[in-house]
């Protein structure tokens, strides 16, 4: 993994906005299979346009922009055995903790999922992953177009076991610790996967930080004993696996709502931290988590390791003022050393195929925004 070790580099959290045309092709191709070939053809060609764009917009450390899934998370369930629809089962939204009580209202008018239960998975046999395919031709996708625009750098986002059907119950096996060792045994073989091809395995885990309100009402330890399980069971999936080939992403959520029920970073950092990674990517950059910069004055950053703060947030259509992104990384450069920053963005701009956080013009400019503060801050912490 790249260290700043000369100048800042920059990054982002994964997902970007798919093209219109490549999603409609894979609408149709589930259906046909001619379709689907054109799709494969498509989704390659996009993968090397969007390595190229991020390039030019002056992103460092780059990826596929999530185009080769249909989500952040639920794209795995396609790829896992064990899973099947919850018919009329219905999930409520949990992870929004009590922001979908607080708040009702708005959520019945702009966030109707937090107003309302919905469908989702029963976990009704073994869990087996069956993704080889699809996991091997984003891997194709990205290395050919990391080769096209002459990188050598790239990174594959992957979910992690205690975001992996965060709307699913376990009618299979006898405890949740061995339901979620099963999820984490199969999601090990896209990790390899991953790693093996050459590239940086990112681990998203949004619903860790986003059980802890639900979960903290029950009792703070109902919260820890869960969330201690699940990151166990993710070190289980990444033994063996360099801690230099691995980045970790944890957030708040990514949905545009009023996020009092977030957690504090303060209260699950020493959590984030017992991943075994070398890396750790954070929300930082909005206004329910910019102040959490100050958690880094008394929590130490082990050592070797790399702080990934976003800079840039998908929570506003306002593209950030270089100069406020350079105030940011400096900030940050100071608590942490300058060599263990990378910066980066709060969370993806599309977290599902179609969804758009911002508008796509949007998110290129704070892209840039990104790679502009990154070069200020440069001059002020390498001056010459």
């Amino acid at each position: 993994m790249k260290r700043s070790e000369r100048r800042i580099l920059t990054t982002h959290v994964g997902s970007l906005i798919r093209p219109l045309e490549l999603i409609e092709l894979g609408k149709r191709s589930r259906d046909n299979q001619q379709a689907e070939r054109r799709c494969h053809d498509a989704l390659a060609r996009a993968t090397e346009d969007v390595v190229r764009r991020q390039i030019d917009a002056g992103v460092d450390l780059v990826n596929d922009g999530e185009y080769g899934k249909s989500s952040w998370s639920n794209y795995v369930l396609d790829r896992l055995t064990g899973f099947d629809a919850s018919g009329d089962r219905l999930f409520e939204a949990t992870w929004l903790g009590r922001d979908r009580i607080r708040f009702r209202e708005f959520m019945k008018e702009h966030y109707p999922r937090g107003a309302a239960s919905a469908p989702g998975q029963v976990c009704r046999g073994p869990i087996t992953y069956t993704g080889q395919e699809a996991i091997r031709r984003n891997i194709a996708d990205l290395t050919a177009a990391l080769a096209a625009a002459g990188v050598g750098d790239g990174f594959l986002t992957a979910v992690a076991p205690a975001s992996t059907g965060y709307e699913a119950a376990n009618e299979y096996y006898p405890g949740d610790r061995e339901y979620v060792f099963a999820i984490a045994d199969a999601l090990r073989e896209e990790y390899l996967e991953i790693v093996n091809a050459g590239l940086i395995l990112q681990v998203d885990d949004a619903v860790l930080a986003n059980m802890y309100d639900e979960l903290t009402q029950q009792s703070a330890a109902t919260y820890r004993q869960w969330a201690e399980v699940r990151v166990e069971a993710l070190n289980h999936a990444l033994r063996g696996i360099p801690e230099e080939k691995v980045r970790y992403h944890i957030c708040f959520g990514s949905w545009h709502v009023p996020h009092v029920a977030d957690a504090a970073l303060a209260d699950i950092v020493d959590l984030m931290l017992r991943v075994n990674a070398g890396a750790y990517s954070i929300e930082a950059a909005n206004p329910r988590h910019e102040h959490e910069w100050r958690v880094w004055q008394t929590v130490k950053l082990p050592p070797g390791r790399i702080l990934i703060p976003g800079v840039v947030t998908h929570h506003t259509m306002t593209v950030e003022h270089p100069r406020l992104v350079a105030d940011r990384i400096v900030r940050f450069a100071g608590l942490v050393g300058r060599e263990n920053v990378i910066a980066g963005t709060d969370c993806g701009f599309a977290q599902i195929e179609g969804l758009r956080r911002v508008h796509p013009q949007v998110m290129w400019a704070k892209l840039e925004a990104l790679a502009d503060g990154a070069r200020l801050a440069s001059r002020e912490l390498w001056p010459s």
